[in-house]
């Protein structure tokens, strides 16, 4: 721990990965939030497997095609963006194939960016920085692109603040008090494509569901509104990020991987301590 604020000072890399994990939590505590409450974790999972095929492709664009301009998250954001439509649309007009179309995504997702990456000549970067995390990697044009993801959900969150707490908890009273219940939660779920994109960089493809869903199960164990749930939701990510990149930095563990295992055990001890408190009383 000394060593990682000791550091912390001298190298931008160190610095970069906390000012991407301080901004990516905003959103987290946000959409992860609504995420718990709808109960989309699973819409989320194949979002996020989806971004492997967008990073792919912009990689293979950029390296093959000459497209300077098309970073990776810029593929990332689009093919995440086009996901959650995907789902969106299919879960409201075809309920009973909603189940097929969200894992034919999560493979098609995987599986595109896995052959890009392969077809692309000369690529010596790791793909498990995009599996697992790389949030030590972050650059800073990469962070102004979170920024800006983070300030955008973090807006619309707020505005249609009533929309979506009408939409989570009963789509019928929203439909009948006049909201347009299709088009919130396609935003919604757009909202959640982008925050997957944040959060790939914090803690990668595979475990970015882990960190939408913990800290919002742990903040909703301690809450009983929606806004105090989001608002705690972030606190703790900052929390389990700050302390997940400090612990892993001196034994040079992967920080990914480290946040999830801190944010996994708050949320098994909040668990039992709840119910041993409540079992006392």
């Amino acid at each position: 721990m000394g060593e990682f604020l000791s550091d912390l000072t001298r190298y931008p890399f160190l610095q970069h990965a906390l000012i991407a994990g301080v901004l990516a939590s905003v959103a987290c505590g946000i959409i992860g939030s609504y995420v718990v409450t709808k109960k989309i974790s699973y819409i989320a999972g194949s979002i996020a497997h989806t971004v492997l095929g967008g990073l792919g492709a912009a990689r293979y664009f950029q390296v093959v095609h000459h497209w300077d301009w098309f970073e990776p998250l810029y593929g990332a954001v689009l093919a995440s963006l086009l996901a959650a439509l995907a789902i969106g649309v299919v879960s409201m007009r075809a309920r009973q194939r909603e189940d097929t179309v969200i894992g034919a995504l999560w493979a098609i997702g995987m599986a595109a960016g896995i052959l890009f990456i392969s077809q692309t000549p000369g690529y010596n970067e790791d793909l498990m920085s995009y599996l697992f995390g790389s949030i030590l990697m972050v650059s800073a044009q990469d962070l102004w692109l979170i920024a800006g993801l983070d300030l955008l959900v973090a807006i619309v969150g707020a505005l249609f603040y009533n929309q979506f707490l009408a939409i989570c908890f009963d789509e019928e009273f929203a439909r009948l008090r006049g909201v347009r219940v299709e088009l919130f939660y396609l935003l919604l779920l757009c909202l959640t494509a982008l925050t997957v994109v944040l959060l790939v960089t914090v803690v990668g493809i595979i475990m970015v569901i882990a960190i939408i869903t913990l800290p919002a199960a742990v903040a909703g164990a301690f809450t009983k509104r929606l806004w105090h749930m989001m608002v705690l939701s972030a606190l703790l990510t900052v929390f389990f990020t700050a302390t997940g990149l400090a612990l892993s930095y001196g034994p040079n563990l992967p920080a990914g991987a480290t946040i999830i295992v801190i944010a996994g055990a708050a949320y098994l001890f909040s668990v039992v301590g709840l119910r041993f408190f409540r079992s006392k009383h």
